[in-house]
């Protein structure tokens, strides 16, 4: 598989699907919030509410909508009763793990985990209810790498095994003619490393390489002098890509339905926040990775990563068949049927109340 075959492939796949739903590009600025009073529209979550919902979420930028569903109060005020457990993950796969074991009930992850973990369970593990945000990766590499074939006996990163930048990593490569392995070597090393660790393996020059999300793609531009070779964003047709969506556990979604709504609600009114906030967003975003992570990122950082991720409750569906293919070809994934891997039904729902028009399953689902 080519990259121009894989945009090809895509291409048909997309045409003619009309994605209708609220996509904001994130703005760059600086500021803070407090906690937000007002209550998301379209939410009534009495009757069947369910006592704690446990949220997993990635320490990311590329997660913002969850950051600032948090940091404003956003989706604990849209839960009501219902208590909100955050977790954050370090990457996805650790997130479905979880969410698998029934230790979280939904959570903000890449596509591909959420794939993986859809066809293995037989369609019975998890739904995607929203998008949360496209872009926001890429491939970054050490000075004096020109083009693919310089990475020939490369040692590149990835955050996790099989997560939604590892198997775009392996796909470019296979792409490009160049081999890799799941449990490593080939003509490019792989090697799934934590993203701290990778910045700090990047600058002691142990790494040539790494597919990351932001915003850690900016922190290895603007802080190990790494160059941007690949730019997720021009593999897709018009750059549109999901990096993240938000999934609730099947069988918590079939007992509170209502909580569910009210959780997508909240993510809802988070996106429109990030629209609506645009002096306030950095800091808010700042606010809580600096609470998960123990610091916050350098402004230069959070203005660059902000500037690459776009908030969005589509989730892309008919670009599924593509990242589920990719994954498949690279080893790091299964194939199987994708019906009913969406069920969008709470969000379409939550729009209407807002008079905005449908998000499309693209077939594969719940509208």
């Amino acid at each position: 598989m080519t990259t121009r075959g894989f945009g090809a492939q895509l291409g048909e796949l997309v045409a003619g699907v009309a994605v209708a739903a609220a996509i904001v590009i994130v703005p760059v600025v600086v500021g803070s919030v407090g906690r937000a009073a007002a209550e998301p529209p379209g939410v009534d979550a009495a009757g069947g509410a369910a006592p704690v919902l446990r949220l997993g979420y990635l320490a990311n930028v590329t997660h913002a909508p969850a950051l600032v569903g948090l940091e404003t109060g956003l989706l604990a005020d849209a839960l009501g009763g219902t208590e909100l457990a955050p977790q954050a993950f370090a990457a996805g796969p650790a997130a479905i793990e979880a969410l698998s074991a029934g230790a979280i009930d939904a959570a903000y992850l890449g596509p591909n985990p959420a794939v993986n973990s859809f066809v293995q369970s037989g369609g019975a593990s998890l739904r995607i209810v929203a998008g949360a945000a496209g872009g926001g990766a890429a491939l970054v590499v050490r000075d004096g790498i020109e083009d693919a074939g310089d990475l020939h006996g490369a040692t590149l990163a990835s955050p996790q095994l099989g997560n939604t930048q590892d198997v775009a990593l392996r796909s470019w490569l296979a792409d490009h003619d160049l081999t890799t392995s799941a449990t490593g070597g080939g003509d490019v090393d792989i090697v799934p490393t934590d993203n701290a660790r990778t910045l700090q393996l990047f600058q002691s020059g142990e790494l040539d390489g790494a597919w990351l999300p932001e915003p850690w793609v900016s922190r290895l531009v603007l802080e190990a002098g790494a160059e941007v070779l690949v730019d997720e964003g021009d593999l897709w047709p018009r750059g549109e890509y999901p990096t993240t969506v938000l999934v609730v556990r099947a069988d918590y979604l079939a007992e509170h339905p209502d909580t569910v709504r009210a959780l997508v609600a909240g993510h809802a009114a988070s996106v429109d926040w990030i629209a609506g906030h645009p002096d306030e967003l950095a800091g808010v975003v700042n606010d809580r990775l600096a609470a998960d992570a123990g610091a916050p990122l350098p402004d230069a950082v959070i203005d660059r990563a902000l500037d690459h991720v776009a908030a969005t409750t589509d989730p892309f569906a008919a670009t599924f068949p593509a990242l589920q293919r990719a994954a498949v070809d690279t080893g790091t994934g299964r194939d199987g049927d994708l019906r009913g891997l969406f069920d969008l039904r709470a969000l379409n729902a939550v729009r209407a109340d807002a008079g905005l028009a449908p998000v499309e399953a693209a077939g594969l689902g719940e509208e």
